[in-house]
């Protein structure tokens, strides 16, 4: 049986349940009314959340909008610049590196060529360099620091009760410079699309005490093949690289860059990014615990799942469900580098070697389908470089076998980095289903990234 939460626990929830409403309620904002309503919590405790909320730089009055009796109601926002995450994807090949702020907007990306088999070590100083790279690109004015939410998040955790993302760290002052290989993008910083439908502008409040000049970076989120264990930061034998095999890459990476360090596989990573692109509309469901049920199938250097059941990432009783590559579907089929023959990743890729594309489509349909029949899923989304390089060839091919709908995943071709930045950011909204992150000591709280 869970232990109860304490009051602090309590309070972190409810802050949470405010915030999330804050992020799907975009620019245009929500007023406290619509906060006690859409959460089923007294007006008074509202108030005192979200002044609290105010004092962390975490919200801000947006104006006034008109009710239909009695004053104007105050609009409240959440504050995007305030906090910011790293998410990492680390392919086989490829090093996608992403910088979101709090409202999960993309505002920096670095994507470079990656050697997956150069070594651990190799292989994490190479990541911490395009992290410092990144970090130092997109705050030119000097703004970011390092550390934990205050207030009622300051002590979040999981439901398994390790340490959430938001605990303290620092960035090296020293930042080397990296630069990317040619056919590569390098260092971008800039708004992304927002990820909320637009909302009714409110007349303009006059500023106040809600403006702060320095925005924190909560963690950073790191997204890898698998297989591997989530709750201690450890690949097991990645498929191909067994080297990995019990390296402590979270540990070791939070120890480089000190900040906090979340690792999931690549597949869940995304599969969480994806579900928690949400509306108003299907923000209800959510906090009763039910909602979308889908499967995110990503065909790039490999082939994997994410699995969201009742509105939550299901990563299964040992952390390996999603290995859904390496289903046996042709006994006497190609060798794979899992050891086994057959397997649904050697065929599609044998096909995509050969040239063709629609028939590792067909392949890639057979096991959607088989998946659907097995979990009831709602639909199937599609993502990863081969998918996206022929996006119509992969949703015919699959769709003309799943019995559910199926759609090119909304992501973009930063799903999978975009997903592992929101492993440190979604405990902040509450999400249980987030990976756990390396604790740091709280001496390493508020030091400038620069």
């Amino acid at each position: 049986m869970p232990e109860l939460p304490g009051l602090s626990g309590l309070r972190s929830a409810n802050a949470a349940r405010v915030l999330e409403l804050l992020r799907v309620a975009g620019e245009g904002g929500i007023s406290r009314l619509e906060l006690a309503e859409g959460t089923g919590l007294t007006p008074q405790a509202v108030s005192k959340i979200t002044a609290r909320l105010r004092g962390s730089g975490l919200v801000a009055e947006a104006g006034y909008r008109a009710s239909t009796g009695g004053k104007p109601r105050t609009v409240l926002r959440l504050v995007p610049p305030a906090a910011h995450a790293v998410g990492l994807h680390l392919d086989r090949d490829e090093l996608t590196v992403v910088l979101l702020d709090l409202a999960g907007v993309l505002v920096g990306r670095r994507v470079v060529p990656l050697d997956l088999g150069a070594g651990a070590e190799a292989v994490v100083e190479a990541v911490a360099v395009e992290v410092e790279s990144l970090l130092t690109a997109s705050d030119p004015g000097g703004a970011l620091s390092a550390g934990p939410l205050s207030g009622p998040l300051s002590a979040g955790r999981s439901s398994a009760g390790q340490v959430s993302a938001g605990q303290p760290g620092s960035v090296p002052a020293q930042v080397p410079a990296a630069t990317p290989a040619p056919g590569h993008a390098g260092s971008v910083a800039g708004p992304g699309p927002a990820p909320w439908p637009a909302q009714p502008a409110p007349q303009p409040a006059e500023s106040g005490p809600d403006t702060h000049t320095s925005h924190r970076v909560l963690g950073v989120g790191v997204a890898m093949p698998g297989p591997l264990d989530h709750t201690s930061g450890i690949p097991h034998r990645v498929t191909g690289f067994p080297q990995w095999d019990g390296f402590p890459l979270r540990d070791a990476l939070a120890e480089r860059l000190g900040l906090p360090v979340a690792l999931d596989k690549d597949t869940n990573a995304a599969a969480l990014g994806l579900a928690l692109q949400t509306n108003a509309a299907a923000l209800g469901l959510a906090l009763q615990g039910s909602g979308d049920s889908f499967a995110y199938l990503h065909l790039g250097t490999g082939l994997g799942a994410g699995l969201v059941l009742g509105g939550g990432l299901y990563r299964g009783a040992r952390t390996g469900a999603g290995e859904f590559g390496h289903q046996v579907v042709q006994l006497d089929g190609p060798s794979c580098g899992c050891g086994r023959r057959g397997c649904i990743e050697a065929l599609c890729l044998e096909a995509v070697a050969d040239g063709d594309l629609a028939g590792a489509a067909r392949i890639l349909g057979v096991g959607a389908a088989n998946l659907v029949e097995l979990l009831d899923i709602d639909r199937v989304l599609l993502g990863g470089r081969v998918v996206e390089a022929a996006a119509g060839t992969f949703v015919r091919g699959v769709g003309e076998q799943a019995p559910v709908p199926v759609e090119l995943a909304n992501g973009g071709p930063h799903t999978v980095a975009q997903g592992a930045a929101q492993l440190v950011l979604a405990p902040v909204f509450g999400r249980a289903d987030a990976a756990f992150s390396s604790p740091l000591p709280p001496s390493r709280t508020g030091q400038k990234i620069r």
